[in-house]
């Protein structure tokens, strides 16, 4: 069976740095081979592979690493057991070179085994709890009252757009840092966009 490939891959991989390049390659090219059906697509930015519309696993490139992840709840614990650098993003840890993943059995094993998870039924993630609206930060209540265009995206937007904003506000440690994110935040919204808008046409 041809593999059911995305163009998108294609460009995601060849602009992403030297290192990488194989990385991504060598695990496209795995999980086509446990699981021929899969489907390519690009998913929050990054190369995914779906089956039967659901989503079965992914990969992405960093500036100094690489990572792949299973999207079924249940294969958290299982492919992370024993992997060093398991803060990373994915369950493989900071992946920066081919001698850096498991062998080719294991991976092939977590596809299989996630599609398994896929089509015994059961969602694949839990459903997440509500989270209570967080409060509008005293700075940049201020700077919605100056700024109508921007308050106005910003009333428009879901609770989860607006967090979005005003968490990056309130993480930053330097008050110079917030300052400028502040600034940012007003600009986006006066011209409606979200905060991750650079990232939707990806």
């Amino acid at each position: 069976m041809k593999p059911k490939t995305d163009p998108r891959v294609d460009a995601y991989i060849a602009k992403s740095a030297a290192f990488a390049q194989p990385i991504l390659r060598h695990v496209r090219k795995l999980v086509h081979q446990a699981c021929p059906e899969a489907e390519e697509t690009i998913k929050w930015s990054m190369p995914s592979f779906t089956l039967g519309g659901r989503i079965l696993c992914g990969m992405a490139a960093f500036k100094a690493h690489c990572a792949v992840w299973f999207w079924h709840q249940k294969m958290h614990g299982m492919a992370k057991r024993g992997v060093k650098g398991s803060e990373a993003m994915g369950h493989l840890g900071r992946i920066t070179s081919l001698a850096g993943l498991p062998p080719d059995k294991t991976i092939l094993g977590y596809v299989r085994k996630t599609k398994e998870l896929n089509e015994t039924g059961g969602p694949a993630r839990a459903r997440p709890k509500a989270r209570k609206p967080l409060p509008v930060p005293a700075d940049l209540s201020a700077g919605l009252r100056k700024t109508p265009p921007a308050a106005a995206s910003f009333q428009a937007f879901s609770s989860s757009q607006r967090r979005e904003y005003i968490e990056w506000i309130t993480e930053a440690k330097r008050p110079e840092t917030r300052a400028q994110r502040l600034a940012t935040t007003l600009e986006w919204l006066a011209k409606g966009r979200k905060r991750n808008w650079k990232y939707e046409n990806c």
